[in-house]
């Protein structure tokens, strides 16, 4: 290649960059060659250009408009790109245009390169991190890199199947291994081959990865610099959250198992968690909360946040959420428009309000615990609300947060519209005018100076062509938009008179010349325009391009400034993705009959009062269910000890060990249970094993798979450990699975940790055990019109009927089969009889503890919007509140109610939403109009009913006001009479016709179901 050809100069950015895909921008396409343009085909589905000649270099790209495409398609498939630029405007003849690299797009990280000058907003993937991993004497360390937010972590002391698991969660783009795998515990250095490191072996040998040597942190470190181009004096923040006082991370099966990482087959405990609306970063956290549960201070933060959000009366804020690595990215960048700075002043804004209300303040205070431990950042709670107030102000100066009337876009009787909106609307209505008004004042001049050039040269024309009848046609004019050329012009044909006669307009057509395009092109024969028009025209095109400029410089320069709060941002953003999370757990909870447990550090020494050593689920549920459609079997586990669980197929044993599992976990992690009451230690870890299956590709079958994985179980668990583990050694035969697995659990109970094993194996009540801290529990049955059923409830004792011949009928197994099986049976020698359950002695009993104490609501109210609308509010709130209490009063006397309420109005502004204590409450509501127009309903579930008012035009910020009162036909009675009286009061209603209903059945409420309520 010569020197000095595109092709060369390609070449030299390739350099700079060569693990990247080069992408170079040439005129209205960007083009790769050689090896980069092979996968430019193959992988972004893009044809060749020049053919598939062989004799020549391999080219290939997209166009403009496709760039984005283009770029997914290429870091879905694991690529990294590189863009190289074209610096716009214009050059001499023959000059080649400069270029210069705009930006990079990594799988997980997406080109932001001109984001700043667009309106609309760019989708930012989860942040995929380069990964190493290494092993010392303490365990194996999983060390996780940052680019986009220069932080990595460092976790060591993790077991095997802890990093396997943390591999299968985790989407990441590079892998690097060090050196220090090579040598295993048999003293050699083929890994994976002997025991211990097989089951990481497994995972990473079929996917791409590297060896590195020397010290784990610094060497990866080196090598995300190199991947990445950046500096060697780039630093990278330390974000580790140490494992000490940590229960361990979840396991993959455990997490499987119970549906917090989706499994086919497996109820997902997270959609349980949260209302389904609630995706995205919400829904994220809730997940990575409970793969690696936190600490016991961090867990009872999280839980106090929660008891308080189910308590709270005030409307919530709606939690603006922007993901952390898209507030670093853009604001480094200098790429953040006006769109997300109006997010960022939102996310700003919703911590401000809270901080302003007693009640929002109390659960922002707890919640500053758990975004620090996200974060990896100490941040104080005055510090916060300074900064966040500092750089409101500031963002409130410089952007345009719509509404200012200074700003709108030209207008010209004679001028098409979109011509106006075209050249205007891309950065108008960004910034405040105050701080660009040459700029503006410029254009304004400018855009007067062109409506009148074009009032001046083609209006007499289209005059003159309207009055003219022609014998050859009539003839045409207009004065139009040319989209293409960005250019107003006179469109028209047959307008030349045929005899000049110094008639009107003559002078004008005279002046007409056709119109060129920008490369000195005719752009057609309809086309004309005048050299007053053009030079108007490019008045206005040079002070438009100069008001952008302006408005990019003033963006670009507020990112500058803000990246020194990049900090303060992002953690702010991760307090609200945890307070939405939560406000919606809460929500849920309340809606399927959840509560929060008590929770304390787990001791073995039942002589501490700091710690327990039981665990209490009454009226325990499985968690895939919903209790208040009574449909759930409610069991009480008191757990103060190992539990060998036998029962019936189809019993329950499985679901039981999930529903305990699932409740486990959430209490160790601050949230609901699906129970009535709970009492949950805080274990160091939690493990579940369910039944295995054979994995041909690793040669191994299923029993080899379940001892392996309970292996691992039995090596980790402490006296501080739940341990679930499902129909133990079923996988081989008989009499030596049920002594090993008696064995197994000897040695569960040697270790004192609470369980439950369930098993088939009744040959384990035989074997001469020595157990001193395991009980014996059943799934009972009962005998119902001569055959046995399961009851699904959990009892003492030992079930040893399988109900075997009854499951096998139920799926379809021919009778023939069935009665040949049980004659088989009966030659056995065992008798029928001995299936029912026989209770056996229990070693002690566990005490029910119940919930702790809500606290009592803290008043209402958040910071009221002020000027005319908050004058009709504040006035509907009196004289809503005035009738409701007249209402309630007057059934009280006639003893409709049993008790008489206090009347509480809350209001609900335009970005926020009723608090969760609004869940299966009845409650009346009026919505407040910007046409300051009323209506008034009422409802068992606002937060649903707000959603779809909100979602009609128009009414995307409307505001509400509620009050809660005793039950649904208090609230239909309302309803009517505020619909009747409101309208004498003054006030205008859209649904008037609504109050013709009256005479609603009323009972009797007792003050104890208004309570509970």
């Amino acid at each position: 290649m010569e020197d000095g050809t595109l092709n060369m100069e390609m070449l030299q950015f390739k350099s700079k960059f060569p693990r990247e895909v080069l992408l170079c921008r040439v005129g209205d396409f960007y083009e790769a060659i050689g090896f980069d343009a092979c996968i430019l085909v193959e992988h972004a589905g893009l044809n060749p250009f020049g053919g598939l000649r062989s004799d020549s270099i391999p080219k290939a790209g997209c166009p403009i408009m496709n760039l984005r495409q283009t770029l997914d398609d290429l870091t879905r498939s694991g690529y990294s790109v590189c863009i190289v630029e074209e610096i716009q405007g214009p050059t001499q003849a023959r000059a080649r245009k400069g270029r210069f690299i705009s930006g990079h797009a990594h799988p997980g990280s997406p080109y932001v390169f001109g984001l700043a000058e667009v309106d609309h907003d760019l989708e930012f993937p989860d942040p995929m991190p380069v990964v190493g991993i290494s092993r010392s004497a303490k365990g194996y360390c999983l060390i996780s890199v940052l680019e986009t937010m220069k932080t990595y972590s460092a976790e060591e002391g993790l077991t095997e199947e802890a990093v396997v698991t943390k591999l299968r969660i985790c989407r990441y783009h590079h892998l690097y291994l060090h050196s220090s795998l090579r040598n295993n515990s048999s003293g050699t250095s083929r890994w994976g081959e002997f025991g211990e490191g097989g089951l990481l072996w497994g995972e990473c040998s079929g996917k791409c990865f590297e060896w590195f040597d020397g010290s784990p942190i610094e060497e990866l470190l080196c090598k995300v610099r190199e991947i990445y181009g950046l500096d060697e004096k780039t630093n990278f923040r330390n974000v580790t959250v140490s494992l000490e006082g940590r229960p361990q991370p979840l396991y993959l099966g455990t997490a499987t198992q119970i549906g917090v990482i989706q499994t086919e087959g497996i109820p997902s405990l997270l959609k349980m968690l949260l209302p389904p609306n609630y995706g995205g970063l919400p829904s994220m956290y809730i997940r990575d909360l409970l793969l690696n549960p936190p600490s016991f201070d961090v867990a009872s933060a999280i839980q106090e946040a929660c008891r308080l959000m189910g308590s709270i009366t005030c409307s919530i804020p709606e939690f603006t959420c922007i993901p952390s690595a898209k507030l670093v990215k853009l604001l480094e960048s200098k790429e953040v428009n006006h769109i997300e700075f109006c997010r960022i002043k939102n996310v700003l804004d919703d911590i401000i309000l809270m901080n302003g209300n007693t009640e929002l303040s109390a659960i922002m205070d707890k919640l500053l615990e758990p975004a620090s431990v996200v974060t990896g950042l100490k941040v104080d709670a005055d510090i916060l609300i300074r900064e966040c107030s500092l750089i409101s102000q500031r963002i409130g100066e410089v952007i345009s947060l719509g509404g200012e009337s200074d700003q709108a876009i030209t207008s010209s009787e004679y001028i098409p519209k979109e011509f106006f909106n075209d050249m205007e609307s891309s950065w108008k209505g960004r910034v405040k005018r105050v701080h660009a008004e040459e700029e503006f004042t410029n254009v304004d001049v400018a855009a007067e100076a062109l409506s009148t050039a074009v009032t001046e040269d083609f209006l007499p024309i289209i005059v003159r062509v309207k009055s003219v009848i022609s014998s050859h046609g009539g003839s045409k004019g207009e004065i139009s938009y040319a989209k293409e050329h960005e250019a107003v012009w006179f469109k028209g044909k047959r307008f030349t008179p045929n005899v000049w006669a110094n008639t009107p307009g003559e002078q004008q057509i005279k002046q007409l010349k056709p119109a060129i395009d920008s490369k000195g092109r005719k752009v057609g024969e309809e086309w004309f325009t005048t050299i007053k028009v053009e030079n108007a025209l490019a008045r206005y095109h040079e002070a438009c391009d100069s008001a952008k400029g302006k408005v990019l410089e003033l963006l670009r320069g507020l990112s500058s400034e803000l990246q020194d709060k990049i900090n303060i941002l992002v953690f702010c953003s991760t307090l609200l993705i945890i307070a939405k999370a939560l406000f919606g757990h809460v929500s849920e909870g309340l809606r399927r009959g959840w509560v929060l447990p008590a929770i304390s550090p787990l001791s073995k020494d039942y002589s501490t009062e700091e710690g327990s050593s039981e665990m209490d689920l009454l009226r325990l549920f499985p968690y895939w269910l919903d209790s208040n459609q009574g449909n759930a079997i409610l069991n009480d586990v008191n757990m103060h000890s190992l539990f060998i669980l036998t029962g019936p197929n189809g019993g329950g044993k499985s679901s039981m060990l999930r529903s305990v599992c699932a409740a486990a976990l959430l209490g160790i992690c601050g949230l609901m249970v699906p129970a009535a009451s709970a009492v949950i230690p805080h274990f160091d870890s939690i493990m579940l094993h369910m039944k295995a299956y054979d994995s041909p590709a690793d040669g191994k079958s299923s029993f080899q798979i379940e001892m392996s994985e309970i292996r691992s179980l039995v090596s980790r668990a402490t006296g501080r450990s739940l341990v679930l583990i499902d129909e133990i050694c079923r996988g081989t035969e008989t009499a030596k699975g049920t002594c090993i697995a008696g064995s197994i659990i000897e040695r569960l109970d040697d270790v004192g940790c609470l369980g439950i094993i369930s098993t088939h194996l009744h040959g384990i009540f035989d074997l001469p055990l020595s157990l001193g801290n395991t009980d014996f529990k059943a799934m009972g049955t009962e005998v119902v019109n001569g055959c046995i059923q399961p009851t699904w409830r959990l009892m003492d004792g030992i079930c040893r009927e399988s109900l075997a011949f009854q499951t096998a009928r139920k799926e379809g197994m021919p009778d023939l089969i069935i009665k040949r099986a049980e004659e088989l049976y009966s030659t056995m020698g065992r008798s029928k009889t001995s299936s029912t359950v026989h209770h056996g002695p229990s070693v002690a009993k566990s005490k029910a503890s119940g919930l702790v104490d809500m606290p009592d609501g803290l008043g209402n109210g958040l910071e009221l919007p002020s000027g005319a609308f908050a004058l009709l509010r504040k006035d509907v709130e009196i004289i809503v509140t005035a009738i409701c209490k007249d209402k309630l009063l007057d059934l009280y006397n006639k003893r409709s109610i049993s008790e008489l309420v206090e009347v509480v109005c809350v209001t609900v502004g335009a970005r926020e939403q009723p608090p969760p204590s609004t869940v299966g409450r009845s409650s009346i509501y009026i919505v407040i109009r910007r046409d300051n127009k009323l209506y008034v309903g009422q409802t068992d579930d606002l937060v649903g009913r707000l959603a779809v008012h909100r979602s009609k035009e128009g009414m995307q910020g409307a505001t509400i006001l509620y009050i809660v009162v005793p039950g649904k036909s208090v609230a239909c009675q309302l309803e009517t009479l505020l619909i009747n009286q409101l309208p004498s009061k003054g006030f205008k209603l859209t649904n008037k016709a609504d109050g013709k209903h009256r005479n609603f059945g009323m009972s009797v409420i007792s003050g104890e179901a208004i309570a509970a309520h």
